[in-house]
């Protein structure tokens, strides 16, 4: 039995891979989040075949104590156990252990109002990630995880008239690094910089992915699929898009970002981050028009050009990452837009009893 810690355990990407590992292994995952964005686990244990959580001490425990989550921030978590490495294991009754793999997703998010309103806010990642790593060179779990962003990408590869697919070797330490993505561009790059040097200077092994624009049918509707998706369920007439709709990203489905962090976990060591993504460039013109082609309808489309709209195109090339590792999404966007369009109808038809 494996023990695995996840920082950011209810938040989107967070809570899809607490339910893989705990379908897929017989392990343990204890999971931490302050749930300043995040879904508390009582709204989505039910997915698992699980009922409501044990109150011990500190820890909600579900799944036969498989389930352990703690509501803290997550900082606060790492103090706690520092202090006393018997900390999770004296809550909950059971053998002390030392955490196997751990995955690191807390994070100050949010959509595009979010990182360009408030991006003081969000710097404070900086400081998440410092401690995060400290604690690893000191701790040494076997194996870390850490998800840094497409947004560590030079913005100025991602304008009108600069459309490029993005590779790895676009990021490149020894030489300038460009301008990421505002402050959150700027905590995920330092963050892949510290596993670098976690990798190499303190033996740790770590992997590194940089997700594209992942979504899903339970992500918050402050993201722009599930928004756009439940507003077509709606039938909304005039259409509302951010911008002039043109600008593009890569859509990945969720599934297939479980799948491909699992993967580099698996096979890489030394920091080396890779690409997660389709590899294709979608409008969000494109998305309203598929989202609008399920509901049977079609809107005149309002653009709202004083609205922050972020880079006007970020997709992936994906050739490094299907030659050395041998992986591709499986689920296509049409495919993956629907399950989105399917679970915006059900809520909508849930409001409506």
């Amino acid at each position: 039995m494996k023990y695995h810690l996840v920082s950011g355990g209810c938040g989107f990407v967070g809570r899809n891979l607490v339910k893989r590992l705990y379908k897929s292994t017989n392990d343990v995952v204890v999971f931490v989040d302050d749930l300043s964005v995040g879904q508390h686990p009582s709204m989505w244990v039910g997915d698992l075949g699980e009922e409501e959580g044990m109150l011990m001490g500190d820890a909600e425990v579900y799944g036969n104590k498989r389930l352990i989550f703690f509501n803290m921030d997550f900082r606060g978590f790492l103090n706690s156990i520092t202090e006393d490495p018997s900390f999770v294991s004296d809550q909950c009754e059971i053998e002390p252990f030392k955490f196997n793999d751990v995955f690191h997703f807390a994070a100050i998010v949010g959509g595009r109002a979010k990182i360009d309103g408030d991006p003081m806010m969000v710097a404070q990642d900086l400081a998440i990630d410092a401690e995060f790593f400290y604690w690893v060179c000191k701790y040494k779990p076997d194996r870390v995880m850490y998800p840094s962003s497409s947004a560590a990408y030079p913005v100025n590869m991602q304008t009108e008239d600069k459309v490029i697919k993005l590779k790895e070797s676009d990021i490149d330490f020894g030489s300038n690094l460009g301008q990421p993505d505002m402050t959150y561009g700027w905590s995920k790059l330092t963050g892949e910089y510290l596993a670098q040097i976690a990798a190499e200077h303190y033996g740790i092994s770590v992997a590194c992915v940089r997700p594209f624009s992942g979504y899903g049918e339970d992500q918050d509707l402050s993201y722009p699929i599930p928004a756009i998706a439940a507003r077509a369920a709606a039938k909304e007439d005039p259409f509302e898009v951010w911008g002039s709709g043109k600008q593009g990203r890569d859509f990945v489905h969720i599934d297939d970002c479980i799948d491909a962090i699992l993967m580099a976990l698996e096979k890489i060591s030394d920091g080396t981050a890779i690409n997660i993504g389709a590899g294709r460039l979608t409008s969000f013109l494109e998305i309203i028009e598929l989202f609008t082609e399920f509901a049977g309808y079609k809107p005149t489309i309002k653009p709202l050009l004083d609205k922050p709209v972020g880079v006007h195109a970020r997709h992936s090339d994906m050739t490094f990452v299907k030659e050395k590792y041998g992986w591709e999404p499986k689920i296509s966007v049409r495919e993956g837009m629907k399950r989105v369009y399917d679970a915006a109808v059900k809520n909508l038809e849930k409001e409506a009893i």
